[in-house]
């Protein structure tokens, strides 16, 4: 049951196409999205054509027709199959949560009855944290003077990453009228298209006032971006991540600093600070405070760090005598 080198290389029953057509157009998912929806949804193809495999000799085709006489049994068994593969279980919940999506498109949009992922478990999994750098590392990593016009770019971006608190996503989305330079804030699309107002700090905005008139002189015809290529087209993402860790490396920081280390150093530093979970919400995007919660063990971790280099009980000292 494992999946193709290449899951864009795998054919999916109209159902399926149908369905990523609905979340492209209907619900606006960003590309990444809508790429990781498709992942998750070939794993449930490449499952049924192992089950039809083993059951047909010389294997059988995945139709429509498969994918409606699927049963709770069936799923419970391809998950059961995905996880002794070696899938973690975040990311059996994430490609159940595909899944059950389909089926409840289904039920709605084809009359179809049951949602055979409805009342499906996951094996759980040992909750991983984030990693974030220190306040003493973000500070180091931005500590830098762009020697040319790449360099200010990736200084305007890293600021405004950190500053901010985006997704990578987000910041690939981003045009100049976006940023509010006298009222300090940004207007970010994130996920589902929703709109949220973020403060820009005194840093970001001073970088990305640097890079500005830079950007006019490589921008092209029609392009929109804030943050482009050197050839003035909209900045990749993989662009970005690589330019990210070049620059760690340049600033003697370790190999984890990617995207959303920044995001996730914004939200452990601002609720270290604040203490105020429903702010860092807001600020986030995110639509669940239990998603933005996961910051408050960071923070645990960085008070008991503090405890234990400071409290004069804090560690058994070895008796003496």
């Amino acid at each position: 049951m494992n999946q193709p080198h290449d899951e864009r290389d795998t054919p999916l029953p109209p159902l399926l196409s149908e369905y990523l057509a609905y979340l492209a157009s209907t619900r606006s998912l960003s590309l990444l999205t809508q790429h990781s929806y498709r992942r998750d949804l070939v794993a449930l193809v490449c499952c049924i054509a192992a089950q039809h495999q083993s059951e047909h000799e010389n294997g059988h085709e995945v139709t429509d027709a498969s994918l409606t006489r699927l049963h709770s049994h069936d799923i419970r068994h391809f998950i059961a199959h995905l996880h002794h593969g070696g899938l973690s279980g975040r990311s059996l919940a994430r490609m159940l949560s595909a899944w059950r999506g389909f089926y409840r498109y289904l039920m709605r949009h084809h009359h179809h009855t049951e949602n055979p992922c409805q009342d499906i478990r996951v094996p759980k999994s040992p909750r991983k944290l984030p990693h974030a750098l220190s306040p003493d590392e973000a500070a180091q990593l931005l500590a830098f003077d762009p020697a040319d016009a790449l360099a200010t770019r990736d200084l305007a971006m890293f600021e405004l990453f950190y500053s901010s608190g985006l997704r990578l996503a987000e910041l690939t989305r981003l045009q100049p009228t976006d940023i509010d330079f006298s009222e300090g804030i940004v207007r970010v699309t994130g996920k589902g298209s929703k709109t949220r107002i973020v403060p820009v700090g005194e840093p970001a905005l001073r970088a990305l006032q640097a890079w500005l008139p830079l950007r006019s002189a490589w921008l092209t015809s029609g392009e929109t971006a804030l943050f482009l290529s050197r050839h003035g087209q909209r900045i990749h993402p993989r662009t970005i991540a690589v330019r990210l860790h070049q620059r760690a490396r340049l600033q003697n920081l370790d190999d984890r600093v990617h995207p959303h280390a920044l995001r996730h150093s914004f939200a452990s530093h601002l609720l270290q600070s604040s203490g105020d979970l429903r702010a860092v919400q807001e600020m986030l995007g995110h639509s669940s405070i239990r998603s933005t919660q996961v910051y408050t063990h960071l923070d645990f971790q960085h008070l008991a760090k503090i405890y234990d280099q400071a409290h004069p009980r804090a560690k058994k000292r070895p008796k003496t005598g």
